[in-house]
């Protein structure tokens, strides 16, 4: 069984420099975090609010981490979201959006966003499919006090390599087309995209951050914490 220091080695001689990694520590505890740490990963993605809370507080100690939400996110978790994430990938819809303009305001807190897309159709999965977004961008541009930098996506399961590298090279077009349009007010300069199964194709793509769990911390344990 490799350690998580070997599984870090062997992904990381993999990425080429201006990827950022983000260890997907969800349903991992604490200590497997702090040994991520030990090696040098800074960036952690959780899907549960109240399993990072509880974590964050284990790791208080560790100040330099960016906490990333990347778990569907309710609406009514908006606040508690905003104030314990540093990121939050999963901004899926406008109304999401603009409620989490207002409590930005409100709370001060201002955590990078991304917009979460759909390439490909996908009943499974949440996020703006790439044609229908166009519709809501106006919108999106006049929520002033998010700080939206791009677009996140996770494919269906069972795709071709061929399938996958071409939803990666759509949403890569789609962020540049909209950085282009509506720049500043839309930022388009993160592409989180990519897993532990298909990130060499996302990086080819030009994913700015990739989401590997399985590959730094194995297999995920049978149980998870509820939230």
């Amino acid at each position: 069984m490799t350690t998580i220091a070997e599984n870090l080695a062997a992904i990381r001689a993999t990425i080429p420099d201006g990827v950022r990694l983000l260890a997907v520590s969800k349903t991992f505890p604490a200590a497997a975090i702090r040994a991520a740490y030990g090696e040098g990963v800074r960036d952690f993605g959780e899907s549960r609010i109240q399993e990072a809370i509880a974590k964050q507080a284990d790791l208080a100690d560790l100040t330099d981490i960016q906490w990333h939400f990347i778990g569907h996110l309710q609406s009514n978790k908006a606040k508690k979201a905003l104030t314990h994430f540093d990121w939050i990938h999963t901004c899926d819809h406008l109304a999401l959006a603009q409620r989490l303009d207002r409590l930005t305001a409100q709370l001060g807190k201002s955590p990078k966003i991304l917009l979460q897309v759909k390439p490909c159709p996908d009943p499974d999965k949440y996020g703006w499919p790439l044609e229908s977004l166009g519709a809501d961008l106006p919108a999106l541009a006049q929520c002033q006090h998010l700080n939206i930098q791009g677009l996140m996506t996770i494919l269906p399961l069972g795709l071709t390599s061929e399938e996958i590298r071409q939803a990666f090279q759509a949403t890569q077009t789609t962020a540049a087309q909209i950085h282009n349009q509506f720049s500043p007010a839309l930022t388009m300069t993160e592409l989180s995209m990519g897993m532990s199964g298909d990130y060499p194709l996302a990086i080819a793509a030009g994913a700015t951050m990739i989401r590997i769990g399985r590959g730094i911390f194995g297999d995920r344990p049978p149980f998870s914490p509820k939230t």
